[in-house]
């Protein structure tokens, strides 16, 4: 039965049941039942859910058997009423045959499957029926070869079915595993409420997990838990607010911005295809980056630090206005938390849609400290992990971009495993199918920097450098000194053409004059075309080829002796125009 929601059966005037403010029933409805005073999301019922995120007239309904009474009531459960009786009574309550809605459909041109539940029928639990459905939908999704994005609202397994419902958990994770294995992205729309074994299973399985305000994620529900611990939990509990914070939700959208935020999401990972050289014609410059260390201007270590680590030089956030299209950030390493100081996301760039990883400093104290200075804690190389991970699923290329002191060496950190997850991050990077491409763009300090930089190609912007330690550190362990850090800095050759010289990085990046800080917008125009390029020449490349080119890329290290410098390249002064001329 279909239902569709007109001015007819919408109500002259609706009374919120947050605030209680009485709102228009027609603004009421342009507003997707969200109060245009408290912002509270009111529930709404699954064909409307599909009417709100699906382009008009796109919806299909799945083909889909109906339910079978006596194979489902498998226990004949008895509570207060026979549970046939309860399903038939859900049926004429809510015009449903279950608690989820299944369709084919398109969110602005997009093409997709959706699985819709309805709280509405037996409180959206989760059972065989509803098992059925969420299979098929990703089965769908499967055949046709489209993302699947599940709304989910449920208080869990159904009771009723018993262990028989309990085993839908692991029907729909395998369905989800299928979906993975064929490179298909998977959102969960998770709405107010979703808890036990939904949550506990798919809905949580997804590549993007997208929380709508206010709503409420958990395995067990505020009041068990309170009676379980004995004490009062903290307001917000389980919100998806919450769960942001604390790295178990992606985003946390409103209702009205929902639809356009799939949107975006879906064009940026719907379904694998072969990589084609980037667009060298959407508005891309010609490339400037400099591949031979002769071509570059011998210039003061010190100074380069200097530079590096100018408050004014974009960040990593700046990056994603100047350089990237559609960036949509991804939250949270689904462990433990959501490191401020490492970002990740969905983006395109010319065209070729990219995962980009990279750490966040800022432009005041007050930013420095919100992003801890750069320096990661392990949830944010766990973050960026995972978010790596997705782009191998999907087939994107991955951008990385440097900017970091180092990894914070705290006790926290340690406690949480620093060395190690950046030691996982250098695996799984080593055995990724795509391309990676990284920008040293400020600091490249140590292994906070290496953790994300273990690419395909590696450059650098002119005034930035890469070294195992931050000349201060270096000269007080050999100098006892650390007033001896210019000496370091030239002693580490962490300069950008030294590095080129010993092959650590594939190009270098010129600057504008003044530098990066003195012309942002210059700068990004650069960096896009430096990228661009980068990612072009890697688009030709299958992904054994990619994973054997970066593996040999860091095995030439082995050859100290090929590597070593000329002393008397690196110390005799010659006549050369400086940075600024050079880059014009």
């Amino acid at each position: 039965m279909h239902h569709t929601t007109t001015a007819a059966n919408t109500p002259d005037w609706v009374l919120c049941e947050n605030c209680r403010a009485a709102v228009y029933g027609p603004r009421w409805t342009r507003n997707h039942h969200v109060c245009p005073e408290c912002e509270h999301h009111s529930r709404v019922d699954g064909w409307t859910r599909l009417e709100q995120l699906a382009d008009p007239g796109s919806v299909e309904p799945l083909d889909r058997p109906a339910p079978d009474d006596v194979a489902t009531d498998v226990l004949g459960f008895v509570d207060t009423m026979p549970y046939g009786q309860r399903l038939a009574r859900a049926r004429s309550d809510t015009g449903l045959d279950g608690a989820v809605l299944s369709a084919a459909a398109s969110i602005d041109g997009m093409p997709v499957v959706l699985a819709v539940m309805d709280f509405r029928f037996l409180g959206g639990s989760l059972g065989v029926v509803a098992g059925d459905r969420l299979v098929h939908a990703a089965e769908a999704a499967l055949t046709r070869r489209v993302p699947l994005v599940v709304v989910t609202a449920s208080g869990g397994a159904r009771m009723q079915e018993g262990a028989v419902s309990l085993m839908q958990m692991a029907r729909t994770s395998a369905a989800w595993a299928r979906l993975d294995e064929a490179g298909l992205l998977t959102v969960s729309v998770v709405t107010d409420p979703t808890y036990g074994g939904v949550a506990a299973s798919f809905a949580t399985l997804s590549d993007v997990i997208v929380g709508e305000r206010g709503a409420r994620l958990g395995f067990a529900g505020r009041r068990v838990i309170e009676q379980t611990i004995g004490r009062e939990l903290p307001s917000g509990f389980q919100t998806v607010e919450f769960l942001l914070e604390r790295g178990h939700v992606d985003m946390v959208v409103s209702r009205t911005q929902l639809r356009p935020r799939l949107a975006t999401l879906l064009r940026l990972g719907s379904a694998r295809v072969p990589l084609e050289p980037v667009d060298r014609d959407a508005h891309v410059e010609p490339d400037r980056t400099v591949d031979d260390a002769e071509m570059l201007p011998v210039e003061e270590p010190s100074r380069q630090v200097r530079e590096a680590r100018n408050l004014d030089r974009p960040t990593m956030l700046d990056y994603t206005g100047l350089v990237l299209d559609d960036f949509q950030q991804l939250h949270g390493d689904r462990v433990s938390g959501d490191c401020p100081a490492m970002i990740t996301g969905l983006a395109s760039i010319a065209g070729c849609r990219v995962v980009i990883v990279g750490q966040q400093k800022g432009h005041t104290l007050a930013e420095l400290s919100e992003h801890n200075f750069g320096m990661s804690y392990p949830a944010g190389h766990r973050k960026s992990v995972r978010v790596m991970r997705l782009a191998a699923k999907l087939g994107l290329p991955i951008v990385t971009l440097v900017d970091t002191p180092g990894a914070y060496p705290g006790e926290q950190a340690e406690e949480q495993g620093q060395a190690g997850t950046i030691a996982e991050s250098l695996r799984v990077m080593m055995s990724l199918p795509v391309p990676i491409v990284t920008v040293v763009t400020g600091e490249g300090g140590s292994g906070g920097a290496l953790g994300i930089a273990a690419a395909n190609r590696v450059i650098i912007w002119q005034h930035a450098f890469y070294s195992v330690i931050s000349p201060e550190g270096c000269a007080s362990i050999l100098w006892k000194d650390s007033a001896m850090g210019p000496a370091a800095a030239a002693a580490l050759r962490l300069a950008s053409r030294d590095l080129l010289r010993l092959g650590v990085v594939d190009g270098v990046v010129p600057e504008p004059a003044g530098g990066v800080s003195g012309d942002p917008a210059v700068a990004g125009t650069r960096l896009r075309s430096a990228l661009v390029a980068s990612l072009s020449s890697l688009a030709t490349r299958d992904a054994a080829e990619l994973v054997d080119e970066r593996r040999r890329r860091f095995e030439r290290f082995s050859r100290l002796d090929a590597l070593e410098p000329s002393t008397t390249a690196l110390r005799t002064p010659r006549k050369v125009g400086s940075g600024d001329e050079m880059a014009s």
